[in-house]
This record gives C-alpha cells, structure tokens and sequence, in this order.
C-alpha cells in the first residue's frame, strides 16, 4: 500500500504541481486539505475540489476554521489595532497557523506518515507550516517539492501541461490568498521596488461611484453591527462590512516588511473590512479609553503583531497579551460613523455613553469648568520643577 500524504491545498498552481509531483514522481496517496478561513464560497469550495480530483487527489476534504480564526486571532488583532508596519492588517500571515493547526490535525486523524506544503523557499510561508507542523506532530515527515525544487511559477506550469492538466494558466499570473481578514496579491511587480499591481490584478474591483454613510456598532470592542443591522455572530457582520465596503475599492495598499528569513518582502493587498473594522475600533478608543490604556495597549499590540508575523502564535506569552487586550475593551462599546468613497473613507465621528469627552469637565480650547486659572498656573509651576533644576545646572538653553 502507498503511504499517505496531507497536503495543504488550496488550488492553486503551487499545490496544483505538489499534488501532481507527489503523486507520480513520490508514488504516495495523496490527500489534499483545504483549511478554509474564510475566504472561499460553497461555489468556489467546488471547484477547488473538482480540481484536487483531476489532480489524483485520492479524497479530498475542507477543514472550516473560520470561527477558530475570529475568535481565537482576529478579534484580539481588532482589540489591538494591529497593522504590521501600520499598513498591513496582517491578513495571510495570521491566518497562517490556524490552517497548519487544522492540517496537521488531520493528518494525525488518518494516520498520515507525511505532511506536505506548497510553499518556496523565499517567504514567510514556509516556516509558519513548518514551525506549526514541527511543534504539534514532530514524527510527521515534512514534504517540500516546490521549495526543495526551487522551481519558478512557469516550470510548474511546464511540469502539469506535460501530465495532461489543463487550466487557465493565465489566471495564475498572480498568486491570491483570500480570507475573512483580507486578500494578498503577489505578482511581478510586487518582486520590483518601483512597479505597482495594476487595477485588474485585485479580486475585488471599484463598482461605486458615489459617496455613502454607514455605521459600525461594537460591544467591547467586537464588532455588532452594520449599517443598522444587528449580528450576533461578528464573523457574519464583517462579511456584511465587506460586501459594503469592497465595491469601493477600500483597504487596497502595498506592505514591504521584514520577512522572517531575514530579506525584504512585498505584497499587495486588499481588504476593506479589516482596514474599517481597525480604524473605526482605534476612534471609538480614543474617545473610551485613557492616555495609558491606549499607551499600554499599543506597545503590547505590537509584540502580538510581530509574534503572529513570525509564527510564534504557539508561545504562551501571546495567550497572556489577549488577557491584556481582552481586559481593555470593557469600556469600548459605541457606534462609529464612516464616509465610505472610491478609493478611501472618512471616519466622521462616534457616539458612546462611554465617551470622556465629558463636556462637564471642560470643553478643549474653549472653556475650563472643573479647575480655575489658578489652579493651572499652580499645575504649571509643579509641572517644570525638574526642568528648572535641569537647566539650572546645565545651562544648555
């Protein structure tokens, strides 16, 4: 009997030639798996099945772990704000480890002897799968072809038009990965400095021309609500957001960062719902959370940023920074007014009963309630007492 191999599928070319090669050229029963996080439909499901079949695939199986995605990441990245290099919503790397989680899971269900990715040996990918894979099943052998291959998209397109699989190969000049938390877009320009993707490279393309107002309820920090409509479950209501926002071509950037191998890498990106779910969450926390809530908060967001990045999500240091993040959004509830228009949005303003812009205090710039002018120039006084002690003894000014 041949022995059994998971492999990561997404139905693409990359996992398209690994399912191929494994199977002719490794002569082992492939079992292809598809970890869903939210960014494939029923439809789409399909064909990505139909595909695995064509490829030898001996079952094929999709693995929905949207619900663990939200719950267990994304929502603690909204209680952060977490952008990576404030631009990146942190969309395929987050979502990353979850898939691996499930993979290796499965593999382990069926008594796998190996594991198999798609992933080349130039990106951040690779090490995500592995570390994943490594951490929670080391006796399971780890299979490589495209990144022990080192093989170029158009050698893989070669290698499966000579073994009689046919495809669109045009629509593989660019490399989607599509979740609940944005899409990434790889291509040729984005392996240049200067080039930039051209409009027909993102999934999701400009529709409306016109401007519209909508808004966006949070309780603690978890998004409730748009544009009106209540949901209990917040992985529907940031599916709602994105049909909204997506037919403006909101939340398109390119990210260049850090890779975990140590080079700089770029990617495009959409994602319209992340970019509004974030940005209205950090307003609202402005006006509901103080100076060192939002201080604190920032600096521990960013490590939990960074770790998720790097593809340390298993270290138990990321499960006490949620505690943390988790404990701050107690007071984060309220409604967020956005200005939605081709290409960008307005963030108007925000409605809470949780505000501190408590106008019976003091009204900034205009008017002093809760202290008098003396009590100021006594503040002030106290306030530079070490300054003075300074600059009396130095003289630098």
């Amino acid at each position: 009997m041949k022995e059994k191999v998971v492999l990561a599928y997404s139905g693409g070319l990359d996992t398209s030639f690994c399912a191929k090669y494994l199977s002719v050229e490794k002569n082992l029963e492939v079992y292809t798996a598809i970890a869903n996080t939210g960014g494939f439909g029923a439809e789409e499901l399909d064909d990505i099945e139909k595909r695995a079949y064509e490829l030898g695939s001996a079952k094929h199986v999709t693995l929905d772990v949207t619900d663990t995605y939200y719950n267990k990441c994304i929502r603690y990245m909204v209680y952060g704000n977490v952008l990576r290099n404030n631009t990146y919503p942190i969309s395929v790397s987050s979502e990353r480890v979850f898939q691996a989680i499930a993979i290796i899971e499965y593999a382990k269900k069926i008594g796998a002897k190996y594991v198999a990715h798609g992933s080349t040996g130039a990106g951040n990918d690779q090490v995500r799968f592995d570390l994943t894979f490594e951490v929670l099943a080391p006796d399971i052998k780890i299979l490589t072809p495209t990144r022990d291959l080192q093989l170029s998209r158009q050698a893989e397109i070669d290698y499966l038009k000579e073994h009689g699989v046919e495809a669109d190969w045009s629509k593989m000049a660019y490399s989607i990965n599509k979740g609940l938390w944005g899409t990434s877009i790889g291509g040729k320009e984005t392996l240049t400095s200067e080039k930039t993707l051209p409009e027909e490279a993102y999934p999701s393309q400009l529709k409306e021309k016109g401007e519209k107002e909508i808004s966006l309820d949070f309780v603690e920090g978890e998004l409730k609500g748009v544009d009106g409509k209540k949901y209990f479950n917040t992985v529907d209501a940031i599916r709602a957001l994105e049909d909204l926002a997506a037919p403006f071509a909101i939340g398109r950037d390119m990210h260049i960062g850090d890779t975990i191998i140590g080079i700089k890498g770029r990617v495009g990106f959409e994602a319209a719902a992340p970019m509004l779910i974030i940005k209205a969450h950090q307003m609202l926390e402005k006006h509901t959370l103080t100076k060192w809530q939002m201080y604190w908060k920032e600096q521990l967001a960013n490590w939990y940023g960074m770790f998720l990045h790097e593809a340390l999500y298993l270290d138990p240091v990321m499960r006490d920074i949620e505690k943390f993040l988790e404990n701050t959004q107690e007071t984060v509830t309220g409604k967020v007014i956005i200005k939605l228009k081709p290409y960008h949005y307005v963030l108007v303003g925000i409605e809470s009963d949780n505000d501190l812009m408590k106008s019976d205090f003091g009204e900034y710039g205009e008017m002093n309630k809760a202290w008098t002018s003396e009590d100021v120039k006594g503040f002030t006084k106290i306030l530079g007492t070490s300054l003075k002690i300074y600059n009396s003894v130095n003289k630098k000014y």
